[in-house]
Parts: structure tokens; sequence; C-alpha cells
């Protein structure tokens, strides 16, 4: 469960923007909205996170921070070396040579050692990565990952790297025997986590996997987005295609079944429709179908594996009434047994009398093309049984399109 990330100089963040999740243990809640931060903790966060906003707002900045952490952490050693790092600073003067500073707080075990053990301990962690250099060359300036462990009264340092790339390193983070190799392949465009986890770091391996848990559709590197692949993808899960079939079913735009068979050039997808006799191929199915294929893969691994699915303009061609179900497979505790996530962007204002308002944030930009972000719990007066929809589009709330 994430439930903190702080973004600061990255594309159309300027100032240090933090999105705080974390909910009291008294806070009034509809059941299976919330979560624990981590096993056993009193504070909570939404499953469900949806940002809204004016167009060129900033909404997909923030999904796109959290997909380049993810590929940082997971995917940075194995990129040609010299390639450019996937983001942009803020464009401005004084920002383009200046640091981008990125932090994740998460859940996380306490004991490497009992890591994918049902119920084992787990406790806040924290993980913060400084680029700085020029735009040309790129160098990580900082990268830290801390714990809060039940035995002690404050964080803990795992690990420490510094600009000239000296790393420190926590007894428990066990980097004796991969330090003398750690120093000779890190990289200064590369990440610790991604080096050790190549050498079979464990503590690196569990991070690995934890950090492949995010999904997402936001293009950071190499994502095809095309039918193509969302059917060359269901030919090789059929569990998904199952899955899909069923929902499909239950969704009612007409479709019985999407079967998946063998073309002259790979796998091809031909949809059985009520009322017609001869399947029909995937071209001639409607848009928001067609996203909804694309898109469904990302939501069924997020709920099946506990992960978290982060999705950039969910609601751009799927009908509004699908939107709040899709939601709802989120709160089910059947469909949702390990608490994953939604990070979503939408523009779809009805949407917002579906959701509470630890769950709603806001995107603004202003005349210097700087985005704030703010959770609609920060915005003064705000009653739970207000109409969000109307106050919305009334500015009440700020962050919606200025005209003329």
């Amino acid at each position: 469960m994430l439930h903190r990330l702080e973004i600061e100089n990255f594309y159309s963040i300027h100032d240090l923007q933090v999105i705080d999740l974390s909910i009291a243990a008294n806070t009034p809640e509809e059941p299976g909205r919330l979560a624990p931060l981590w096993l056993g903790s009193s504070e909570k966060a939404p499953k469900v996170v949806a940002l809204f906003g004016p167009n060129a707002s900033g909404k997909s900045t923030v999904l796109r921070a959290l997909s380049f952490i993810k590929w940082f952490v997971k995917d940075s050693f194995s990129s040609p070396r010299g390639n450019r790092m996937p983001f942009d600073r803020f464009n401005s003067k004084e920002t383009l040579d200046a640091p981008t500073r990125l932090t994740v707080y998460l859940a996380g075990v306490e004991d490497i050692e009992q890591a994918g053990e049902a119920g084992a301990a787990q406790c806040r962690y924290s993980y913060e990565v400084v680029i700085g250099g020029t735009s040309g060359k790129q160098i990580v300036e900082k990268e830290a990952l801390y714990y809060w462990p039940s035995t002690a009264s404050r964080k803990v340092r795992l690990f420490e790297r510094d600009a000239a790339g000296e790393v420190v390193a926590s007894k428990a983070f066990g980097l004796t025997g991969y330090r003398q190799a750690l120093e000779k392949v890190l990289r200064p465009d590369a990440s610790v986590i991604s080096t050790l986890a190549q050498l079979e770091h464990a503590y690196s391996k569990v991070l690995w996997q934890t950090a492949s848990l995010l999904v997402s559709n936001i293009l950071i590197e190499k994502y095809d987005a095309t039918d193509d692949a969302a059917v060359r993808h269901y030919a090789e899960h059929p569990e998904q295609l199952a899955m899909f079939n069923r929902e499909i079913q239950r969704i009612d735009v007409g479709i019985r079944e999407m079967k998946i068979e063998q073309g002259h050039n790979g796998p091809i997808a031909l949809f059985e429709h009520e009322g017609l006799t001869l399947p029909m191929p995937i071209i001639y199915e409607s848009h928001g179908t067609r996203q909804f294929i694309r898109l469904f893969p990302f939501i069924f691994e997020a709920l099946d594996t506990g992960g978290v699915a982060v999705l950039d303009e969910l609601d751009a061609t799927i009908h509004p009434l699908l939107l709040p179900e899709i939601l709802r497979w989120f709160y089910d505790p059947i469909r949702n047994p390990h608490d994953a996530q939604l990070w979503m962007t939408c523009h779809t204002p009805s949407l917002l009398e579906e959701l509470t308002k630890e769950e709603i944030f806001f995107c603004d930009k202003n005349y210097e093309g700087r985005t704030s972000v703010y959770g609609l719990r920060d915005v003064q007066s705000v009653r739970r049984n207000d109409n969000y929809y109307r106050k919305y589009l009334g500015g009440s709330f700020g962050a919606v399109p200025q005209i003329g």
C-alpha cells in the first residue's frame, strides 16, 4: 500500500508537492474504502486515488512520478549505458539543471528472512532518489531506503548512497559480500536496488519484486499500447482472458465472449455478439470496448497480486456507468483480498458522486505553469454529505478550466 508521494522539479511540478494519503484511525469510513498502511497499522489509506483537474494541469505527472520510480528501481541497471533517463525537469532557467527529488512511502516486511510469509510483520518504508547533473548527463546524487521497525523508536537507515556512488548500509540490509562487486558495476545513472538485484542480493530482489507489483499504462519505456499487444497478452495469459469474459458479460456491451485464435501473423481476437451469427474482429468493436480490453489486464494484475494499478485517463472512452463498477472491484474484499490500490486520472466529474473526500485529489496549474496538488480534505468546510459534483463544477474546489 502506497501512502505518501513527494515530488519536486519533475515535469510541470516545480515546488515540492506532497500527496499524503494517511488517515487517522478514528476517521469515519465506508466499508471497503480504506486499508491499513501496513499489516497491524492503526492508520489507514484509501484504496482508490482519483486525480481531477483541467487538461495539462499535471494529473499525469503525478502518475508518471510513480511509474518513473518503478522504472528506476527495477529497470535502470538494464537500460543501455549512456541513455537519458526517461523524465524531464521543470522547464525554467533555474530548474533545468537543478536536482529532481522523488520519495515514496509504502509498506514492507520487517524481517527480510520472512519475506513472502503470510502474516509476516510489516512496517513503514520510505525510498528516496535525487537526480542531479545536466539534462545531457544525469547522475544520482542521493538514493536512500529507510524503515521503521517495531524494535526502534525512529526510522532506521537500510542504505544510503551519495553523489560519488559511495553506499553506506546497515547490517540488516546485508551488503557484506556484495560491496566489492557493487563498487565495480554501480553506474551513476542506475539504482543501487536494480544493480544489486542482478547480483542476487536478497533484500534488493525483494524490493525489485515489490516494484514489479506496480502496473501502469504511463509510457515510461517500451510499452506497446496497441490492440495487437493486448491480444498477444491475453493469448499468453488465458486466466485473464477467462476473467475478462466473465466481466464483459456482466457489464452488458452485447459481447458474449472474446476468443483468441491463431492467425497468419500471430494471435487474433474474435468477438461473439448477441444476435449476430459470425464472430467480429476487434477492429469493429467500439473505441471504448477496445480501451477496456487494453486496460483490464492492469486492473486484473493489481487485484490478483495486491499491487498498484496506475492508470492514466481511465475514463477517456469507458462509459461513466462502468467506472463505478471498476471502483467497486477495489472495494470488494472478495475481488480485492490483498488490498490492491488504484491511482487514476479522470475528467468525468460525475465520478465525484461515487468517491469520498479522502479519495479525491486535484491538480491545478498557475500562470507560471507550475502544478500544485491538493486533496479535497485539505479544502476548508467540506462536509461528507456535500454534493462534490456540483461544488466542483461551480468552482468551489478550484482545479477547473478557466475559459475566456
